[in-house]
């Protein structure tokens, strides 16, 4: 009982802490009513530039994806404890750490100075951003892995590496697949989010539809990108549905 009084009181201070009770400040939701009414109807003539960047979201989805789900492979090896001693796992560990720490759209940022405005500051950062959470999802899954089955492999003198490659990562398949999938489809949203700072895809088309206040526009945009991303749910569902039941 005291617990979940504990818990609700804490949740009450947090509404009070960020002003959800300041009642001035919420009664300015009227401010809405205009700038929605700029969004309708939608500007149906900018339906090519939208689907173009949509489609220069998934590539950078799926480059990120791909680009980070190897690293992690590799680094999650590398901070599992079935694989690695504790002082090589303790400091790849720490790395993913520093890597999940830094929000994606931050690393857009930092590629963005480095390579320029475009997709590639933004794959660079999906990647990036990849590898920090597909990383500690990998090696908890590796060390997650039956005893009783590494236990076989060791019974007939295998390495490390060999019990990786014949048991650890087989045994994990299935979870490293369907965790790969979803991160993919956090990348198509998150390409939405850095490209508000110049890396691309389909963000980069709605800060300029704001910063230009073309809200009709904008709600094109929107609407198109709510399809896609519903579709996409759809598939992966489905995927997981087939493969993973």
């Amino acid at each position: 009982m005291k617990w979940r009084i504990a818990l609700a009181a804490l949740f009450v201070f947090s509404l009070w802490q960020t002003g959800f009770f300041d009642l001035s400040r919420l009664s300015k939701i009227a401010n809405l009513s205009p700038f929605l009414s700029r969004m309708f109807p939608p500007d149906f003539s900018i339906l090519l530039q939208v689907l173009s960047a949509v489609y220069e979201t998934i590539v950078m989805a799926i480059a990120g994806t791909m680009i980070g789900g190897a690293v992690s492979l590799a680094l999650a090896a590398l901070s599992a404890r079935q694989v690695s001693p504790r002082p090589v796992r303790t400091f790849f560990r720490a790395l993913l750490a520093l890597v999940r720490t830094v929000p994606a759209i931050l690393w857009a940022l930092i590629f963005v100075v480095i390579v320029g405005f475009g997709p590639l500051a933004g794959v660079l950062a999906l990647s990036l951003y990849t590898v920090g959470y597909l990383g500690k999802l990998f090696y908890e899954s590796f060390d997650s892995v039956s005893s009783e089955v590494l236990e076989a492999v060791r019974s007939v003198g295998s390495t490390r590496i060999q019990q990786l490659r014949y048991a650890i990562i087989p045994e994990s398949a299935n979870y490293l697949i369907s965790q790969t999938l979803f991160i993919f489809e956090y990348n198509v949203r998150a390409s939405s989010i850095v490209g508000l700072v110049g890396a691309g895809g389909i963000g980069y088309l709605i800060i300029a539809q704001v910063q230009s206040l073309q809200y009709s526009g904008l709600l094109t945009t929107i609407l198109v990108l709510l399809c896609f991303v519903l579709g996409l749910d759809a598939l992966s569902s489905r995927i997981r549905a087939r493969f993973f039941a």
